[in-house]
């Protein structure tokens, strides 16, 4: 599938920030489930180049602005061509050890509500099981917007019962870390199959979880859809929870009021053959959270 990507951001300050630095991971890598055809990052309009990779492959840029910061404008922008490998991640250019994400975190620790929801799972395989973790997660937390914050941790929304795709993956990660099986935070951006029954435009990054399977290697899993990533998902970068795996991160001076709005817009682009002529034509789509 071949996916076009436009990820906006706008913070604006007032008064004016007087410095302001940013650290961004807005750069899909390149691996066997997905190929960037091209890719831009902006701010400002200044266009920005990855300054490192991490040991997740995850590649970074840095942005400063020494005052007179009154709005900062990130945009990221591109095609990527996407297959479907039934969630499995191959060909990832990566170096740390799966036993790194082994460790829980403020936002994933696991209390007694999580530890049992964990023992209840069951089957004859590691992935198995992993499998019935994630349907679980997905029984026991309802898909709810608003409900919850980015503060909020896995045990907070597991004795809640409702939340978005962020408390489903910290749920998960949480789970699976109790059961001695390393799992990590994934954010990125999916095509949905249908708009949400509101019919309300849904403006966020996604986010889903990774566990490390043996035999096998990293497995995606999105509890909040009941899926191992397809080709309708891009992978952006991980972490060992939402805080660590943020696209964006940054420090700001001066005490101003923050004011952030954020869309992201995502179609399929639809290859046409030369015979059959017009243009190129694509099904819209929004991601889900």
């Amino acid at each position: 599938m071949r996916l076009k990507v436009r990820h906006a951001t706008t913070y604006t300050y007032d008064p004016p920030a007087e410095r302001c630095a940013l650290r961004l991971r807005l750069f899909p890598p390149s691996f066997d489930s997905q190929r960037i055809n091209t890719w831009t990052v902006s701010v400002n309009g200044q266009a920005l180049q990855p300054l490192l990779t991490t040991a997740t492959a995850d590649r970074e840029a840095i942005w400063t602005c020494q005052g007179g910061g009154e709005e900062i404008a990130i945009i990221a922008e591109g095609e990527v061509e996407t297959r479907d490998t039934a969630g499995v991640v191959r060909g990832l250019r990566e170096s740390v050890r799966p036993a790194v994400f082994l460790r829980a975190t403020p936002l994933t620790e696991a209390d007694k509500k999580v530890e049992a929801l964990a023992a209840g799972v069951s089957g004859e395989t590691p992935l198995d099981r992993l499998h019935s973790l994630f349907n679980a997660v997905a029984d026991a937390i309802e898909y709810k917007p608003g409900t919850t914050a980015s503060h909020t941790t896995a045990a907070q929304a597991l004795k809640a019962g409702q939340g978005v795709c962020q408390d489903h993956a910290h749920v998960f990660l949480a789970a699976a870390r109790s059961m001695r099986v390393p799992a990590r935070y994934v954010v990125g951006y999916m095509l949905a199959l249908a708009l949400p029954a509101n019919g309300e435009k849904v403006t966020e990054t996604h986010a889903w979880a990774e566990a490390f399977v043996p035999d096998i290697g990293w497995v995606g899993f999105d509890p909040a859809n009941r899926l191992c990533p397809t080709d309708r998902y891009i992978r952006l970068g991980c972490g060992l929870d939402a805080a660590d795996a943020a696209p964006i991160r940054g420090n700001i001076m001066g005490g101003p009021k923050e004011r952030l709005s954020a869309s992201v817009d995502i179609s399929e682009t639809q290859v046409q053959t030369q015979n059959q002529g017009g243009p190129d034509s694509s099904a819209q789509g929004q991601t889900q959270q």
